[in-house]
C-alpha cells in the first residue's frame, strides 16, 4: 500500500503562483514514477505532468508547459508541482499519483495509487 497526501492548494489571483507537495509513504518512493493530474468541475480528470524515478526526465501537458515545473526529492519521499502564471482555467482539484517500478513511458501510464487531492482556485 502507498499513501499519498497532497498539500499546498489554495486561492490565488490570476498570474500568481502556488507550489503543491505530495508526500508518499508505504513503499519504495525512489523507484517509482510519479505524476500530477487535475479535475475541474464538470470535466474529466486530465494529465498535468509526470516525472521519472530519478527526476532526470519530465513530461508536461501542452496546457501547462512553460508554466508548471514538476520535481521530486527522493530522500524526502516528496514530489512537487511549482505552478507559475496561473490562469482561471487552472482551477481544479489536483491529484498526485504513484506508479510502482521505474519504467517510464509518458503520457499514457497506469498509476497504482492516488491521493485525495488538493483544491486550486485561480481568481480572475
Amino acid at each position: 500500500q502507498v499513501q499519498l497526501v497532497e498539500s499546498g492548494g489554495g486561492l490565488v489571483q490570476a498570474g500568481g503562483s502556488l507550489r503543491l507537495s505530495c508526500a508518499a509513504s508505504g513503499r519504495t518512493f525512489s523507484r517509482s514514477v510519479m505524476g500530477w493530474f487535475r479535475q475541474a468541475p464538470g470535466k474529466e480528470r486530465e494529465f498535468v505532468a509526470t516525472i521519472s524515478w530519478s527526476g532526470a526526465s519530465t513530461y508536461y501537458a501542452d496546457s501547462v508547459k512553460g508554466r508548471f515545473t514538476i520535481s521530486r526529492v527522493n530522500a524526502k519521499n516528496t514530489m512537487y508541482l511549482q505552478m507559475n502564471s496561473l490562469e482561471p482555467e487552472d482551477t481544479a482539484v489536483y491529484y498526485c499519483a504513484f506508479k510502482g517500478g521505474s519504467t517510464w513511458y509518458p503520457p499514457h501510464m497506469e498509476y497504482d495509487y492516488w491521493g485525495q487531492g488538493t483544491q486550486v482556485t485561480v481568481a480572475s
